[in-house]
This record gives structure tokens, C-alpha cells and sequence, in this order.
């Protein structure tokens, strides 16, 4: 059986991931969106959270995504909603990912949205705090070999489902 593809949409919060996994999940074929940080958070519990945060989100993290890879084998193509971030609980979180998925048909997407406009999702939101984007972008891992980006400062969901749709599968046709 083929592998299903991976595409891990990689950005800070509020720069638009969640909406174009919801744009993605309207075309005819499905992508399966099972892993998110913030789906994985929920499954620790507020209690081991709050006595350690990071180290028990970041083995969320690594479980996350080998659940992805269990979709994969079964040839259902995945969306990751996520952040590559270098804290030391993930450190190298790009290397680590590369060595997950190894073998898989992953394409990392870089989601980018400028920070001003982030700010403002994130008060708009109520759910974040004003600045956790700001916080995010500088921990985010570098040097990180992107398929493809969009901007959804300058594009809708559904735009950004288009392009992406368009550079990893009717390209490689």
C-alpha cells in the first residue's frame, strides 16, 4: 500500500493554520486531521501540564507525530497542525522530525501571516495571549527546507488550500 502523504502546516499561532486545514478538508480527496499541538495537549491532563509544562507537551509532540505515521501506512494523507519550535525538551525539533518521518512522503508548508497581524488574531481570538506569536516566532527552528509557503496575510484559507493543493500534488503528476 502507498503511503499517504504528510503535510505538516508549519507557523505560529494565529498565522492561519487551523482555517486552511478546514479549506484542505473540503476537497474530494480527504486529509485526515488528527494531530494538532493543541488536540495533543488535551490528552496529558491540566495537572501533569501545570507541574511541567514543556516536558509533557513535548512528548505529546513526538507522539503526535507517530500517529501520524500510523495514518500514513495506511495510506490516508495527513494534516499536521503545528509549530517547529527549539525548546530544550525538543532540541533539534527540525532534525527530529526529518528522523520520524524518514522514509515518508512528508512536505513541510511554511504558513506565514506577519506578527502585527497575528497580535490582533490573537486578541481577537480571547483564547491567546496578545504576544505569543512574537514568543513563538523566536523559538522557531531554522533553516528549515520548506515545499512550499503561503501568506494568509495576502491570502484566503481556501487560496492558501489552492496553492498548496497545486505545489505538492499536481506538480509531481
Amino acid at each position: 500500500m502507498e503511503k499517504g502523504r504528510i503535510i505538516f502546516l508549519n507557523g505560529v499561532t494565529s498565522s492561519g493554520k487551523t482555517s486552511i486545514v478546514e479549506a484542505m478538508q473540503t476537497y474530494s480527496e480527504p486529509f485526515f486531521y488528527v494531530v494538532a499541538n493543541d488536540l495533543f495537549e488535551n490528552t496529558i491532563g491540566d495537572k501533569h501540564l501545570q507541574d511541567n509544562y514543556w516536558k509533557h507537551l513535548s512528548e505529546a509532540i513526538i507522539m503526535m507525530y507517530h500517529t501520524a505515521t500510523l495514518f500514513s501506512d495506511r495510506g490516508k494523507n495527513i494534516l499536521i497542525d503545528g509549530i517547529l519550535v527549539e525548546r530544550p525538551e525538543l532540541k533539534p525539533h527540525y532534525d527530529k522530525v526529518i528522523e520520524i518521518f524518514n522514509g515518508y512522503p512528508l512536505d513541510i508548508v511554511e504558513v506565514y501571516c506577519p506578527l502585527d497581524i497575528c497580535r490582533k488574531r490573537n486578541v481577537e481570538r480571547g483564547d491567546r495571549r496578545e504576544d505569543q506569536s512574537d514568543e513563538q516566532n523566536k523559538l522557531m527552528s531554522q533553516n528549515i527546507r520548506y515545499s512550499c509557503s503561503v501568506d494568509t496575510s495576502l491570502n484566503s484559507p481556501e487560496e492558501c488550500a489552492d496553492i498548496i493543493i497545486t505545489s505538492l500534488f499536481q506538480n509531481n503528476k
